[in-house]
């Protein structure tokens, strides 16, 4: 069973080496990931500083808003902007690759 799993896990990663459609889809994935990463840690001190210091000056959110909610917004935001910058990312990066002219296409195109 193992032998079969590491086999197979080998066989997919030589056909995506080998399947420019793949490769592609791969780096436009990778592209997403990093894009989305630096949007979220923009945005994560982006709000950080307004949050911590609402808390410290506003009598209000000093008394409504304990360390737990504080994190929440933080953390909402962050990941907010992690997976809309991502998936534009991943959207312009297809739609860029697909406008390319390549003339060996329609050997890996699926009927």
């Amino acid at each position: 069973m193992a032998k079969n799993l590491a086999q197979a896990f080998l066989e997919r990663k030589n056909l995506a080496s080998h399947d420019p459609k793949v490769a592609m889809a791969k780096r436009c994935a990778k592209e997403g990931v990093i894009a989305g990463a630096k949007a979220a840690a923009i945005a994560s001190v982006a709000t950080a500083i307004p949050t911590l210091a609402s808390v410290r000056m506003l009598p209000w959110a000093k008394a409504h808003l304990n360390h737990t909610a504080q994190a929440l917004i933080i953390s909402t935001v962050a990941g907010a902007a992690y997976f809309i910058v991502a998936d534009k990312t991943v959207l312009a990066t297809a739609r860029r690759n697909s406008f390319k002219q390549n003339p060996n296409t329609e050997a890996y195109e699926l009927n």
